[in-house]
Parts: structure tokens; C-alpha cells; sequence
């Protein structure tokens, strides 16, 4: 009732407020002055990412339906913005228009202030530490056999082998599907809510219906699961918190579990294997040295910040961000690829350095809204490569022709080709 009662009022508001003209949502197209940091060169940010950067790490980028947008591309500058929650909100709903603002089909943690993010991430925090992790390594262990058993086969006939549908996007959805308890005949409807939410080029029809698809799913799922709560993370925080949690913020907390957790690592595993495979240092060191694996992980995710820009900030105030002024109502966007390149991070950022000495990136995100399945992350990088590295010692690019997304806020490629060579058991 008292949900229903905040949708009426909701929507009341809308009606009588015809100031409120900003709907993202009706974007057809993104134009060039916002859309041009998504696009890449490669594994590369476009050349005109560092020539900004130098010219100053907060730059004015447009003005977007009234709303000055401004992009950081220096890590510190980043770090600042990303750790400060008091000055931004990052609820995005009353700029997608009524449906958005009204009805509640965009939410979840990345578009939730405090109080309320820190009411639910208290309830999905505990599920994503080390030690919960643990118990799903056998599962993991089992899902990233199971791809490579699978490349074995399909490469016995001597042809290449595509990474992305046998290795990269299956292990994390499988992993995905387990964690959060999903049956077998709601998988294949999963799947194709993948990338479309991420692909800009259809501009805000496109990307944020496809986000209330996957979250009309999902809160499907947990309406079946009320009754009979299954064995996976959904029916764990019904088992544990019950009423205290409702289908709609439940559904939202699976869907970041969906969003940071499946497109990105399926990102991380096909181009990660892709820059291992050009740089055979690195291939033998994951082979032969357990300690390299880590800190090769780190630099992965560093050099290729799949995320291509964090949650969008917008100001409740005014606020200095470097040595611009940012207004009240303004939005700061903060290009993770551009921060990860920061010369801070020491000689030649803009190269993959399998020995360069980890330090803090920004590849998750920074502060309350850092990405909670980080460490899930980490730990299918961690199993998946040297798994990979060690069932096939000589595999090799069949062609360096990848087909990288063009406009995509998770960047990724479409096809990894691959000539497996002999399996080594």
C-alpha cells in the first residue's frame, strides 16, 4: 500500500510539474559530443581521450537538454568524484521520463542514494565476501572445465575455435544463473538481456528498455520465488529477510548482481585471452608461476576498463571538480579507461605490462558504488585464465580481426578466433 501510495503521488507530481523536461529516454540518438569517450581504438581509448587529459582531466563535454556534462579522465580527479556521495545523487529515474521516475524500472544499487543503497547493500554485501565466495569454487571450477572440455572438441577438427560463446560469455553466465538461482528454462530468456542494455547506438529507447526487460525478469523471478525460495542468492534474502526486503528492490539488487556481473567478466575473459595470447611473456608466466596470476589480473583489468564510464553523477550542489566549477543539477561523468591510462600508473600506461607492480585502479568503480561482485570477479579471472593457459599451452590467434563494439558503455569485441593446439591434461 504504501508503494502505491508513493507511485500516485509520483505521478501527481509529474503532471503539475511542467518544468520537468529532461527525459533521457526519448534520446534517439546519442549525439557525437556525448558518445565520442565510448569509442575505441582497439584495446585502446581513442587518441582524443589522452589529448584531453592533458589538456586538463575535467572537461567541459556538452550541454545535454539544459544539463552541463562534464568528463574526467585523471585519476585522481575520478577517485575525488567517485568516493563523495553527499555532493551527487546517481539516481538517474527523474530523467527517463514518467515511466522511469513513476513506476520504478530503473533502480537497483548503481542508481540508488543512501539511505536506501546502504539499507540494501547491507543485505547483498555478506554474499559477495571471500568466504561466501569460497563455497561457489567448486562450481566455478566445474563451469570453467566444462567450456574447455568443450573447446577441446570443437578444436579436434583443426578449425578455429571462437573464445566469446565457448569460454568467455558462458562462464559467467553459467556462474551468474547458479549464484542467483535461476532454473534452467528461465536461462535462455537471461541470456539474451545481455548486451543490449549496454549498446548505446540506439540511444535511450533502446538501452533503457532493455534494462526494464531484464528487470521486469527478474522481478518475475523473485515473485516465484516468495512461495518457494530456491537454493540461489535471491532465495537466500527472501529465506533471510522476507518482508523486509520488496520484489522490486530485490529485483533491483539482482539485476546489479546481472549488470556488474555477467556482460563485464564475459567482456574481461574474451579480451583479456585475446592481449594474453599477443603477449607470450605473460602466457608462460601464468603457466608456469601461480604468483604471477594476481598481479596479471590487476593489469588486465586496468588496461582494458571494460566499464567504459561509472555511474553518472549528478550534482546536488554546487562543487569544484579540479579546477572547474560544476553547478547544482550539473553531471560528472568519469571515463574509467581515460583514469586507468593516468600517467600516475608509470611508464608507457598506454601498453599492457604483465610485470608492472599492481596499484589502485579504478576498473570497479570507487567508493559506495564500487562494483559489490568485485571479488567474484576477480575469482573467475583468477581460475578461468590459468585453466585456459594450462589445458592449451600453444593456442593461438587464428585472427586479429575481433570485431570491437563501437559504442558500448561495457566495451567488448564480438569474436575471439582461436587455434587451440594440442590439449594437455
Amino acid at each position: 500500500m504504501k508503494r502505491q501510495l508513493q507511485t500516485l503521488v509520483r505521478k501527481a507530481l509529474l503532471r503539475v510539474m511542467p518544468t520537468q523536461t529532461i527525459d533521457l529516454s526519448r534520446l534517439d540518438k546519442v549525439p557525437d559530443s556525448l558518445g565520442w569517450p565510448l569509442r575505441r581504438d582497439g584495446f585502446d581509448p581513442g587518441a582524443r581521450i589522452a589529448e584531453t587529459r592533458a589538456e586538463n582531466p575535467v572537461h567541459h563535454l556538452t550541454n545535454l537538454l539544459g544539463m552541463n556534462v562534464f568528463l574526467v579522465t585523471g585519476i585522481e580527479e575520478g577517485r575525488t568524484v567517485l568516493q563523495e556521495p553527499r555532493a551527487y545523487s546517481t539516481d538517474i529515474r527523474p530523467y527517463v521520463g514518467e515511466s522511469g521516475a513513476a513506476d520504478g524500472d530503473i533502480g537497483g544499487l548503481g542508481f540508488t542514494d543512501p539511505p536506501d543503497h546502504t539499507r540494501l547493500r547491507k543485505l547483498i554485501t555478506p554474499e559477495f565476501t571471500m568466504r561466501r565466495l569460497a563455497r561457489i569454487r567448486p562450481t566455478v571450477t566445474r563451469i570453467v572445465e566444462e567450456q574447455l572440455d568443450e573447446i577441446e572438441r570443437l578444436g579436434a577438427s583443426g578449425d578455429p575455435v571462437d573464445l566469446v560463446p565457448t569460454f568467455g560469455f558462458p562462464i559467467p553466465f553459467l556462474v551468474i544463473c547458479e549464484l542467483l538461482g535461476l532454473p534452467d528454462h528461465d536461462r535462455e530468456i537471461f541470456r539474451k538481456l545481455g548486451s543490449a542494455r549496454f549498446d548505446v547506438t540506439g540511444g535511450g529507447p533502446g538501452t533503457i528498455g532493455a534494462i526494464s526487460d531484464s528487470r521486469e525478469f527478474l522481478k518475475d523471478a523473485t515473485r516465484r520465488q516468495r512461495s518457494e525460495p530456491g537454493p540461489g542468492l535471491i532465495g537466500q534474502i527472501i529465506r533471510e529477510h522476507g518482508d523486509e526486503i520488496s520484489d522490486y528492490d530485490l529485483a533491483g539488487l539482482a539485476d546489479g548482481v546481472f549488470n556488474g556481473g555477467m556482460e563485464t567478466s564475459a567482456s574481461m575473459l574474451a579480451m583479456g585471452s585475446a592481449v594474453l595470447l599477443g603477449d607470450p611473456k605473460s602466457w608462460k608466466r601464468i603457466r608456469t608461476d601461480d604468483e604471477s596470476v594476481d598481479p596479471i589480473v590487476e593489469e588486465l583489468l586496468r588496461y582494458l576498463s571494460v566499464v567504459q564510464v561509472a555511474f553518472p553523477r549528478f550534482a546536488k550542489e554546487d562543487v569544484m571538480v579540479g579546477d572547474k566549477q560544476v553547478r547544482k543539477g550539473d553531471v560528472v561523468l568519469v571515463s574509467l579507461p581515460a583514469v586507468n591510462r593516468d600517467p600516475a600508473f608509470g611508464d608507457a600506461p598506454d601498453s599492457f605490462d604483465g610485470e608492472r607492480a599492481p596499484k589502485s585502479h579504478l576498473a570497479f568503480g570507487h567508493g559506495i558504488h564500487r562494483c559489490v561482485g568485485a571479488e567474484l570477479a576477480r575469482m573467475e579471472l583468477r581460475m578461468a585464465f590459468p585453466a585456459l593457459v594450462r589445458r592449451f599451452p600453444e593456442m593461438q590467434l587464428a585472427s586479429h580481426d575481433l570485431g570491437f563494439r563501437e559504442s558500448s558503455i561495457v566495451y567488448g569485441v564480438e569474436t575471439v578466433p582461436v587455434l587451440p593446439g594440442p590439449a594437455v591434461r
